[in-house]
């Protein structure tokens, strides 16, 4: 058995064996098969595809390349979520404390963003002195003691991943199902959790521009998961629209304190809660959705939600007096004011042009070794359904680039879409794959 024999039965479209995905993987790892043949093979994967077959055997030996947390001491029950990415994407921050206030453990690591604003670690790290970089010691006794962590991803974890992913990133093989479901799947199964819960996102501001698209990967990803007996679902939801009204990073935190606080955005709610009732079905605490939803409303209203978010920031070094002082956070010298060009109803915010606008702004990277500002960003005051007249503030931009602010006013004007009259009511959440 050879590289090159492999490439050629690829490039031929005929299936390759779990043997043959072990070698690869191997060789990988060793170093004895060289970075021009992976990326020989990854583009004959792209062109070709693969079998659930082959991307479950993929999966598993990516798994099996580094380190797997072993969780199991801790619970029986451990919660991983994992979203596709999006813009104004904040969900985890406030999964997290409504999960641990539940009783619910939860691990997860996380990446740092790459594109228009930075991952739910960066956004994290806005706060001051929250620690990120945790030990795997340190991880498992805050998930045993405090019922959940966040960390940033180890190296350790499906190492073979991230070599891929390199190779992926500069030969354009990025976007292709096998390779994105082992890539995720991998990371999560090695992560450590029994129950693994995805949000796939959809629409402009994702990666993944339709439903058919995203619908083939969740079954994909589920498919892979429960041959390598995890529990995993996937829940199907739009990008089309900004999630919230904050994109940034410390803007986006504060959005999320005010949702603890119970000042909260609807679409954030649906979707929290949807994530939220998968994992409560899961640790078999509640089977009706109306009845979950109502007591995820009373960790809201009583505090309980707050308080450990409060806790999760205290354990992890950082300093909870954000919570009630927002001047804490790292503040942008500038604060500019978009006004709307028209009266009318807003019925379309396009997710892309505003991500492209807060990465003008500082909010985001082109390559991971790129700072990002962490004050940066946007706040849509006029929101999906909401009325408008021509001169009022639809957006506000936060951001110490002066020279940026006016492309950053193009793209957002031209991301709001205003009629006459107001718009139907959109779906958010398309379908949740078990």
């Amino acid at each position: 058995m050879n590289i090159v024999e492999i490439i050629e039965k690829k490039k031929n479209g005929k299936n390759l064996t779990d043997e043959e995905i072990k070698f690869f993987i191997d060789g990988i790892m060793s170093g004895n098969i060289e970075d021009y043949q992976t990326s020989a093979l990854l583009m004959a994967i792209y062109f070709q595809g693969m079998t659930i077959e082959e991307t479950t055997s993929l999966t598993k030996y990516m798994v099996e390349s580094g380190e797997i947390l072993d969780l199991s001491k801790i619970s029986k029950n451990i919660i991983d979520k994992h979203s596709t990415g999006g813009v104004g994407d904040k969900i985890t921050l406030i999964f997290l404390p409504l999960m641990a206030a539940s009783g619910i453990y939860t691990a997860k690591l996380s990446g740092r963003g790459l594109g228009h604003t930075g991952g739910t670690i960066d956004k994290l790290e806005s706060i001051p002195n929250f620690k990120t970089d945790l030990s795997i010691k340190e991880f498992k006794e805050k998930v045993k003691k405090y019922k959940t962590a966040i960390a940033s991803q180890t190296l350790s974890l499906a190492p073979a991943d991230g070599k891929l992913y390199a190779l992926r990133d500069v030969t354009s093989t990025v976007d292709i199902i096998p390779l994105i479901a082992s890539s995720v799947v991998s990371k999560k199964i090695a992560s450590g959790a029994n129950h693994i819960i995805l949000d796939v996102k959809y629409g402009s501001g994702a990666f993944i521009k339709t439903k058919k698209e995203a619908k083939k990967l969740s079954e994909f990803m589920v498919e892979i998961g429960k041959r390598l007996n995890k529990n995993i679902c996937a829940v199907i939801s739009s990008m089309e629209q900004p999630l919230g009204r904050a994109i940034g990073n410390s803007i986006e935190v504060q959005e999320v304190i005010e949702f603890l606080k119970g000042n909260i955005e609807e679409d954030l709610k649906e979707l929290t809660y949807t994530l939220c009732f998968q994992a409560l079905k899961k640790a078999e605490k509640y089977t009706d959705k109306e009845e979950a939803f109502k007591y995820l409303d009373g960790l809201i209203k009583s505090g309980k939600a707050l308080e450990k978010f409060k806790e999760i920031i205290e354990s992890q070094n950082g300093d909870s007096t954000v919570i009630n002082d927002y001047l804490k956070f790292p503040q942008a010298k500038i604060k500019y004011e978009v006004k709307s060009s028209k009266t009318g109803y807003v019925s379309d915010i396009d997710a892309l042009k505003i991500a492209k606008a807060c990465k003008n702004l500082g909010a985001g990277r082109n390559k991971k070794s790129d700072m990002i500002d962490y004050s940066a960003g946007i706040y849509l005051t006029q929101k999906f359904k909401d009325p408008v007249k021509k001169g009022e503030t639809i957006a506000v931009i936060y951001t110490n680039k002066a020279e940026t602010i006016k492309e950053s006013e193009k793209l957002i004007v031209s991301a709001y879409e205003i009629t006459n009259e107001p718009p139907q009511k959109r779906q958010l959440i398309y379908k949740i794959i078990e």
